[in-house]
């Protein structure tokens, strides 16, 4: 077991303390403000993952998967045209889902965002699970990230 100190821009902490849960079995992180207070600085104790334990599976960050995506805005209005005339959701394809959970996840990111965006962002991200039989993933919004960077490289 070790301890880990990190001194690091305020906004990058949590991409740090993600990258750091990904590379080895970590306590819980302790966050303090640098003297000048301009910076943060994190503590936390980490080892190295037991043989056989799996590694926890790394998500794209927001910023990763949503690079190349088109505005919000847009967004909303394509699957809003994509829904017109269909009586039932069925008849729309996983590009309508992914999309759709994608922009969800979105606008649950913002700071302005309603109370339960998060909860429908998980919801649309379950449906993309669903259409592609991954019932066993643990973080399904960081799914969908991991899915619609795939999509937005290769469209």
């Amino acid at each position: 077991m070790f301890e880990i100190r990190i001194i690091c821009d305020p906004a990058d902490t949590d991409r740090v303390t993600k990258t750091l849960a990904a590379a080895f079995a970590t306590g819980p992180v302790r966050e303090y403000g640098t003297r000048g207070g301009e910076r943060a600085r994190l503590y936390v104790t980490a080892d190295h993952f037991a043989d056989g334990e799996a590694e926890p599976e790394v998500w794209p960050t927001p910023e990763e998967a949503y690079a190349l995506a088109p505005s919000i805005i847009s967004e909303i209005g394509w699957t809003a045209n994509e829904a017109i005339g269909r009586p039932t959701y069925g008849w729309l394809g996983r590009e309508f889902w992914l999309r759709k959970a994608a922009v969800l996840d979105r606008i649950a990111l913002t700071d302005d965002a309603p109370s339960d965006a998060g909860e429908v962002a998980i919801e649309a991200a379950r449906r993309v699970m669903a259409l592609d039989d991954q019932a066993d993933v643990e973080d399904p919004r960081g799914y969908v990230r991991q899915q619609y960077a795939h999509w937005a490289k290769t469209k």
